[in-house]
């Protein structure tokens, strides 16, 4: 099947998204027969905390479909960017969807765009970036493990993005990127331990005539502060970071008491003995509207750098000038 174009009805081998609540969502295969762990040709069948699900009983189905399950019932859904990022096969840490979608903003990416990843990991960033290039688009991604290399290649085939995704394995940080990217670049993502080993091989990436952007993702601020001034040192310019924090408020209906009167001291005066005879009309409750924000909000996920290299800056050509100077020295 293709993440890349919608279509109805589910087929032997689409990928699927099966939506029982918003804590249990998983992505399946339709598969109707699977190899068990001992080799054997077994049916596909799937178990849930409400029941099991026959995997062949979804061919002809159209996505969106109710199913049901012994205990319950669940949805199939078409697979989209952000609901592959919930469902997907971690093989690192990933990037989830606020970071994903402030990446794309910073890099300002758009259909058509070039851009150039390290760090491919489980592919979930690939997948958004590749819907956001398409058609014309495309996206260069490296990891140095291999398996995970090899592991992300196939999901991108399987997805049908083969067209928009090259994936290689490859150890950016010792021999840079390669040849086929060389000055092609609209934007370089980074989401490595060292980002800043990486500085000089992106400007080589980027393109040759008005240069791109740059995005790093740094867990520590250590990393942060040692790639900006790696950045600055190689004429990088609009050099931002900023921390992407979710809090969720929920509006509530609220109670609070109220008190219609004050009751007074007594007093000799007569005129101070009937004022404090009218007593408050007891309590009241008053009913409103609050936005209440969430208890545990989600914290820290990254650092994200962005900043702007232009082959036209100053400060690079002066760079350069300082080091023919040198040489000719």
């Amino acid at each position: 099947m293709s993440f890349n174009c919608y279509k109805d009805i589910i087929e032997e081998g689409d990928t699927v998204i099966l939506y029982i609540n918003p804590q249990a969502m998983y992505a399946i295969q339709a598969l109707s027969i699977i190899e068990n762990r001992k080799g054997e040709k077994v049916e596909n069948i799937m178990q849930t905390k409400y029941g099991a699900l026959k995997i062949s009983s979804l061919f002809g189905k159209r996505f969106g479909s109710k199913v049901n399950l012994s205990n319950g019932w669940a949805y199939v859904l078409y697979p989209t960017p952000e609901l592959w990022t919930q469902t997907l096969p971690h093989r690192t840490q990933i990037i989830y969807t606020p970071d994903i979608g402030l990446i794309m903003f910073m890099l300002e990416l758009k259909p058509g765009s070039i851009v150039v990843e390290s760090g491919t990991g489980s592919g979930s960033l690939t997948h958004a970036m590749a819907f956001r290039v398409k058609p014309s688009g495309h996206i260069y991604t490296y990891d140095f493990h291999e398996q995970r290399a090899e592991q992300a290649q196939k999901e991108f085939k399987s997805h049908g993005l083969s067209d928009i995704v090259t994936s290689q394995c490859r150890d950016v940080c010792q021999n840079g990127f390669s040849d086929e990217v060389v000055g092609k670049a609209d934007a370089v993502f980074l989401d490595l331990p060292h980002p800043h080993l990486v500085v000089p091989f992106a400007i080589k990436a980027l393109k040759s005539t008005g240069g791109g952007r740059i995005c790093t993702f740094s867990p520590c601020i250590e990393q942060v502060m040692r790639t900006c001034q790696v950045l600055k040192d190689h004429g990088f310019i609009q050099l931002t970071t900023i921390e992407c924090l979710e809090k969720e408020y929920q509006v509530l209906n609220r109670t609070v008491t109220t008190f219609t009167g004050i009751r007074q001291l007594p007093s000799t005066d007569s005129q101070s003995q009937n004022a404090a005879a009218e007593e408050s009309a007891g309590p009241a409750e008053k009913k409103f509207v609050a936005c209440v924000p969430s208890a545990c909000p989600r914290g820290h996920t990254g650092y994200l750098t962005t900043a702007t290299y232009l082959m036209e800056n100053p400060l690079s050509r002066r760079s350069d000038t300082e080091g023919e100077n040198k040489c000719e020295n």
